[in-house]
């Protein structure tokens, strides 16, 4: 998703709630601030189907649940919408608008969210206890980053390159990253638009 900079009134927590079931635009909610999110590309949104189709079978078989983007995401008093986010936790599993205790988290990276995905949202979500692992996707080169909580609270980063496995150590999962990126053109290769 992509930051729409269109300023709301300050509100509180609950007020964002109220107002944003009235809205047909989606928005991150973030000191006090409403952030309306646009859509992405077609290469963002290919991958994270693309992740959603290889995850889902393994994580609900483990009786796990996955969802993509129009899910919210609660870290204290903010409210985000990344782009895929798997919980396994009891207190989420009859959720109806938003999880609270997500396990693993992916943001597909774009332009006008990246700074915020490597900072702000890393470490709002490090910050949620439950939260084992944080999945940054390339739309751009074949590259995705994971933050991964070890053991004693420390988080280790790993980056997986083509030609290598994907882990999600937290899921048991795993499979060629390469299968992952197979048949979505990469944002980089894309032609400008055509201008009239």
């Amino acid at each position: 998703m992509v930051a729409l900079q269109e300023p709301q009134p300050r509100m509180t927590p609950e007020q964002f709630l109220d107002w944003e079931k009235t809205q047909e635009l989606r928005y991150e909610y973030v000191n006090g601030t409403a952030i309306a999110m646009a859509g992405g590309t077609i290469a963002h949104n290919d991958l994270a189907v693309s992740l959603l189709l290889l995850l889902a079978p393994h994580v609900r078989s483990s009786g796990c649940k996955i969802n993509v983007s129009d899910v919210k995401v609660q870290i204290r008093r903010r409210y985000r919408y990344p782009d895929l986010v798997v919980t396994c936790d009891d207190r989420d599993k009859m959720a109806t608008t938003l999880f609270r205790y997500p396990k693993v988290i992916v943001e597909v990276l774009s332009p006008g969210t990246e700074s915020t995905d490597r900072g702000r949202k890393l470490r709002e979500y490090q910050s949620i206890e439950t939260l084992q692992e944080y999945v940054l996707v390339s739309p751009n080169e074949v590259i995705i980053e994971v933050y991964r909580r070890n053991l004693d609270g420390t988080w280790q980063y790993i980056d997986y390159e083509a030609g290598s496995q994907f882990r999600l150590e937290s899921l048991g999962f795993g499979c060629a990253i390469d299968e992952i990126y197979e048949s979505i053109t990469l944002d980089e290769l894309m032609e400008e638009p055509f201008n009239l």
